[in-house]
C-alpha cells in the first residue's frame, strides 16, 4: 500500500488527544494485533499495535482501523487517510471507533459469536486474542455511531440488552494487565520497546 498505515499513521497519530507527544515526528514499528472478518467481506478490520519511540524506549498504542473501497460520508472525522493497493485500488483508512461494521463485529467478538483472526495470515484464528464477558446477551451500539476522544482515550456509547447504556472503551495507550473488573474486555500479546512481551486490555465494556 502507498502510502504505507505507519506512514498516515505518522501523521494522524500526534493530532490525536490521547497521543503522548515525544517532541519529533513518530518513529512507528508494528507490535503486534489481530483482525476480525466482516461477514459481508466488503470492510477490513484490524486491531494495529505500534510503537512510537527508538533504542528500547517509547509509547506502545492500539490503533484500530478499517479499510474500505469506498467513502463512508458518516465515518468522515474518523478518516486516517486514503491509499493505494495493488490489487485492490485505492482505499479509504478509518479509525474503526466511527466504523459501525467495526465496532458490531468487536461486540460480536467480545460475546463470543465471532473468532479473532491471525493478523498476517488468511482464515486462520488468533487463540492469543483473550476475551471477558459476564453478562447477558449482547449490547449494541446505536446508529449514528456516538464517539468521544479523550486524553484517556475513545469511548463508543453501547446500549445494553435491556434499558441499560454503557461504554465500549477503547485503551488507547496500551499497559500491561487485565484491567479492572468490567463487563468485558478484549486482550491482547505485544512486543514492548525492549523486545520483551506484554499483555493487556485493549478493549473494556463497561
Amino acid at each position: 500500500m502507498v502510502p504505507t498505515k505507519l506512514d498516515l499513521l505518522r501523521d494522524w497519530l500526534p493530532r490525536q488527544p490521547w497521543y503522548r507527544s515525544t517532541g519529533t515526528q513518530p518513529q512507528l514499528t508494528r507490535s503486534g494485533g489481530f483482525r476480525l472478518d466482516d461477514p459481508a467481506g466488503e470492510v477490513g478490520i484490524e486491531f494495529l499495535v505500534v510503537t512510537d519511540g527508538i533504542d528500547g524506549v517509547g509509547t506502545t498504542y492500539s490503533v484500530p482501523l478499517t479499510y474500505r473501497g469506498a467513502p463512508l460520508p458518516e465515518a468522515g472525522e474518523g478518516l486516517v487517510g486514503t491509499s493505494e493497493h495493488g490489487v485492490l485500488g485505492r482505499r479509504w483508512i478509518y479509525d474503526a471507533a466511527h466504523d459501525p461494521v467495526a465496532v458490531a463485529q468487536l461486540l460480536a467478538f467480545l460475546c463470543g459469536e465471532t473468532e479473532a483472526q491471525h493478523q498476517n495470515e488468511s482464515d486462520t484464528p488468533d487463540p492469543s486474542v483473550g476475551r471477558h464477558w459476564a453478562a447477558t446477551g449482547r449490547p449494541s451500539a446505536p446508529t449514528p455511531l456516538r464517539v468521544s476522544h479523550t486524553e484517556a482515550g475513545t469511548s463508543i456509547a453501547v446500549d445494553g440488552p435491556g434499558s441499560s447504556t454503557g461504554s465500549l472503551d477503547l485503551v488507547r495507550v496500551l499497559v500491561e494487565g487485565a484491567g479492572d473488573d468490567a463487563l468485558g474486555r478484549a486482550e491482547v500479546d505485544w512486543t514492548r520497546p525492549d523486545g520483551t512481551a506484554a499483555r493487556g486490555a485493549a478493549v473494556v465494556v463497561r
